[in-house]
């Protein structure tokens, strides 16, 4: 603590003595100072006037707090102002410094300026002397003839060139030694597929005429086949003729002796479906009564199924009551326990509490009182951790 901290109290915090007092560390001594004036004595918990005197002590420590703390919140606001005034002023100076720069600079800057415009404009220029190597690759020989003309009579000889003539005329035969050597290839490349092109044209009209005379040879060996077939077919319908007078008068005959065959036959089938209708009628009266039974017995089995369930119903319902029941009886004795155990945990550390405090020199009642305080939280930024 410096000398003149050393003279100010808590009373005589002002905006004067701020900036000494708000200081790291420099409030210590004023919480030492209210620890001196409210810890000097141990009131008696037990009676009216030595709690009364503890709520005085408290809020007189409150009091104190307040007496130290509005003097700084106030110097902290008015300090929190003055980045402003100095932002503002910084911010002005700034803005008038960089617009005189500005200005003496501007006579260089133009020039600067002037001098970077004819740079782009010759690098331009000088730029439309390099073709695309991929134009180059892909053009054919008439553009590139075309090509070889136009830079052919490209003058380079301007005095505003300067340092970029060089440049400009290594570009101008670079583009032409590739436009010319493309051009060869191009050529060569066009010579080849002029002739592939004449090869296929060949190839294709030799397919064409054999196809022709493939279609010619094959139209002539379907006809000559047409013309037998034809003949085929008329003999072959002659004979078919001739054989279905024969089939006629052989199917006249049978027919008359299956009629004799098919009346005898009637007359059997008629008896036979009689006695079948009989025997049908018969066992759809046995099956009728076997149904009948077989329901009859489908349905005692269902009712005394339902009287099963119903009654393994009810006594699920009871044993599942019985288990809830006991569930709850042993939550209900958990909790107990819990409680009992946290309590006898709590009443260890507070008794621990107890005598750390007694042993530190505070009486019995004191001890206790501050422990009751500590443990119902009505003391700030203490806790007693279970």
């Amino acid at each position: 603590m410096s000398a003149q901290q050393q003279v100010i109290t808590i009373d005589h915090i002002s905006e004067e003595t701020a900036p000494v007092v708000y200081v790291q560390n420099g409030l210590k001594p004023f919480l030492q100072m209210i620890k001196d004036e409210v810890c000097g004595e141990v009131p008696d918990l037990s009676t009216l006037k030595g709690r009364e005197r503890i709520a005085s002590l408290a809020f007189t420590v409150s009091k104190r707090k307040t007496a130290v703390e509005k003097p700084g919140r106030d110097y902290l606001r008015k300090i929190k102002e003055l980045p402003k005034v100095i932002e503002a002023e910084l911010r002005e100076f700034v803005r008038d410094a960089d617009a005189l720069r500005d200005e003496i600079r501007k006579p260089l800057s133009d020039w600067e300026a002037a001098e970077a415009a004819k740079k782009r404009e010759i690098e331009a220029w000088v730029g439309e002397l390099r073709l695309d190597p991929l134009t180059i690759s892909a053009a054919d020989s008439e553009y590139l003839k075309i090509s070889i003309g136009a830079f052919e009579g490209i003058a380079i000889d301007g005095e505003w060139l300067g340092e970029y003539e060089a440049e400009a005329l290594r570009l101008k035969a670079d583009t032409l030694e590739a436009l010319r050597a493309a051009l060869v290839k191009r050529e060569q490349y066009e010579a080849e597929q002029a002739e592939l092109v004449r090869l296929r044209a060949e190839a294709e009209a030799q397919a064409k005429r054999d196809r022709d005379a493939e279609i010619a040879r094959v139209a002539a060996e379907q006809a000559r086949l047409h013309a037998e077939q034809q003949a085929q077919a008329e003999r072959d319908a002659a004979a078919r003729r001739e054989q279905d007078l024969l089939d006629q008068a052989a199917a006249a005959q049978r027919a008359a002796a299956q009629a004799a065959l098919d009346a005898e036959a009637a007359a059997e089938r008629q008896r036979l479906q009689l006695e079948l209708q009989a025997e049908q009628a018969r066992t759809a009266a046995a099956q009728a009564e076997a149904s009948r039974l077989a329901a009859e017995h489908r349905a005692e089995q269902d009712r005394l199924a339902a009287i099963r369930r119903q009654e393994e119903a009810v006594e699920q319902a009871r044993l599942a009551e019985i288990a809830r029941a006991n569930a709850a009886a042993d939550e209900i004795n958990r909790q107990a326990a819990a409680r009992e155990a946290d309590k006898a945990h709590k009443a260890k550390i507070n008794r621990a509490a107890l005598d750390a405090f007694i042993a530190g020199g505070m009486t019995e009642e004191c001890a206790k009182q501050a422990i009751t305080l500590i443990a119902q939280r009505k003391i700030p930024a203490i806790a007693i951790t279970y």
